[in-house]
């Protein structure tokens, strides 16, 4: 009986495991321009051959997310903003979010339905086992998607006082807020690659005939960041009544560096009641009996010769 118990819970977390494989897979792969320009490049090579798997999460996640597609433009609206703001930016992001959604929820109680029905465990054991790794596909992709969102935010944070430092500089140095913002993303590549390639988009907007502020705005909308909010606010106040964008962005990275020393701080004071659930569970029992172990023996033994 044991091990029929341990069969199903093992078959659904290979369900899920090959499920999550699937996605990954289809959201590492090559764009299709790049892999025709390997397959021309290096015909016989078998690198450049087409992946069935992916191709395969390329066509059908998108068709399976469609059936969860909100109705609403309000509700498509804002699952595309949590998209963009979790760093999702392709066109098919929004269905094939949801078609790994749909099959996160209906795979687990598939495969549970077919074991119980072809006898590998119990059919009821099966089903409540299916049902509850299916609600958990239900709501994992949600927090999953949170949690993208605030590491995102966790390195705009980080980076930002440094981007400043450098913009400022190149300002000083003369230079337009355009060419600025090239140079910082040039500049922190290496350091800060996220906060670098979302500053090439801005670079991108200014091209096409945006303003700086205007760009920045954008941008402050894709990350839903008040430190980016505040960024634009300077940029588009000096843009519109001509006041010193360097003393600003001075005084604005100051206010910046100063919030990031203190959440490094409420981290650290974080830090010792984190480890005091730890210490109680884990360390404390262990402490416990390498001291009180001998003494109980003896005790014990003590007891013995009494009674005999």
């Amino acid at each position: 009986m044991a091990e029929l118990g341990v069969m199903p819970v093992v078959a659904f977390l290979a369900v899920s495991s090959l499920a999550l494989m699937v996605v990954l897979v289809a959201g590492g792969r090559r764009t299709r321009l790049d892999q025709r320009l390997r397959e021309f490049a290096r015909p016989n090579d078998p690198a450049t051959q087409p992946d069935a798997v992916a191709d395969f999460a390329k066509t059908a996640l998108p068709k399976m997310g469609k059936v969860l597609l909100p109705k609403t433009e309000g509700d498509r609206t804002r699952l595309q903003a949590r998209l963009v703001q979790a760093g999702l930016y392709s066109r098919q992001a929004m269905v094939v979010f949801l078609g790994v959604k749909l099959a996160l929820m209906v795979g687990p109680a598939a495969v549970g339905a077919v074991a119980g029905l072809i006898g590998l465990v119990p059919f009821q054991y099966s089903v409540l086992v299916g049902a509850l790794l299916g609600t958990f596909g239900m709501i994992g992709p949600s927090f999953w998607l949170d949690s993208k969102k605030n590491a995102r935010q966790t390195n705009f944070r980080r980076a930002l006082p440094d981007a400043l430092d450098v913009l400022i500089i190149c300002l000083e140095g003369g230079a337009s807020l355009a060419g600025a913002l090239r140079r910082v993303s040039n500049e922190l590549r290496t350091a800060h690659p996220l906060l670098a390639t979302e500053l090439q988009i801005v670079q991108q907007e200014i091209q096409l005939g945006r303003s700086a502020g205007d760009a920045l705005k954008q941008f402050a909308h894709r990350a839903d960041l008040e430190e980016l909010r505040s960024l634009t606010a300077v940029i588009l106040q000096s843009e519109r009544f001509g006041a010193s964008l360097v003393k600003g962005l001075r005084v604005h990275a100051e206010t910046l560096r100063t919030r990031r020393v203190l959440a490094a701080e409420e981290m650290a004071q974080k830090a010792n009641v984190k480890l005091l659930f730890p210490t109680i569970l884990f360390i404390m029992p262990a402490l416990f009996i390498a001291i009180l172990g001998p003494v109980g023996i003896m005790i014990w033994e003590t007891l013995l010769g009494m009674n005999r």
